[in-house]
């Protein structure tokens, strides 16, 4: 069974090009099969965008997909660096093109499986956690984030109300020793925790 978080999507490609606006900047991305939301940008990714604040420094896109996210941050926040990764190289090979195709100046994609290929730190890290794969391998990417993160360093997710958001939080809470929800909207939470 072949998912979105599959490292070698083996799926027959079916690139297209879906138009994405967000706060009067419009970019296009690059999507094909076995990616996650191909046919337009997430609404939960959307909900997050919109909901962060204005960022500077070392930003890590995790889990970014076609980079729907990590580009529009990168776009609308030109004094940060967004760094990008994924597990799915698919997903990484359209991130790369779609920076290229917004002409981004600020950012880099390449595949990483969770932390693996990471040896920075960062003032932020943003996700849309790839709910499906199950607790037993979003969780320990919760537990990681805060060793990735500078002290301040802020953590901000996405999560359906419906996939686990309160018991997401509560991880958080235990990890981190807070977290807060800072917006919820169309059955949407965004979640931040802060390595204090």
């Amino acid at each position: 069974m072949e998912h979105y978080y599959s490292q070698k999507p083996k799926s027959s490609h079916d690139v297209k090009c879906i138009p994405f606006s967000i706060k009067d900047i419009k970019l296009e991305f690059y999507t094909d099969a076995s990616v996650f939301s191909k046919n337009k940008v997430d609404y939960g990714s959307e909900v997050l965008i919109r909901t962060l604040p204005d960022l500077s420094g070392k930003v890590l896109d995790l889990g970014c997909g076609y980079g729907a996210i990590g580009i529009s941050l990168a776009k609308l926040n030109p004094n940060a660096h967004i760094t990008m990764v994924d597990i799915n190289e698919r997903a990484v090979e359209l991130a790369v093109r779609n920076i290229e195709q917004n002409q981004i100046k600020n950012a880099a994609a390449f595949v990483s499986d969770g932390y693996q290929q990471i040896y920075d730190r960062f003032h932020t890290i943003v996700s849309n956690p790839p709910i499906r794969a199950g607790k037993k391998i979003i969780y320990p990417l919760f537990e990681q984030s805060k060793d990735f993160l500078v002290p301040g360093g802020c953590l901000y997710l996405v999560i359906q109300k419906k996939q686990g958001a309160k018991s997401a939080a509560d991880k958080l809470r235990a990890v981190f020793g807070n977290c807060e929800v800072i917006n919820k909207k169309g059955g949407y939470w965004i979640l931040k925790s802060i390595r204090t």
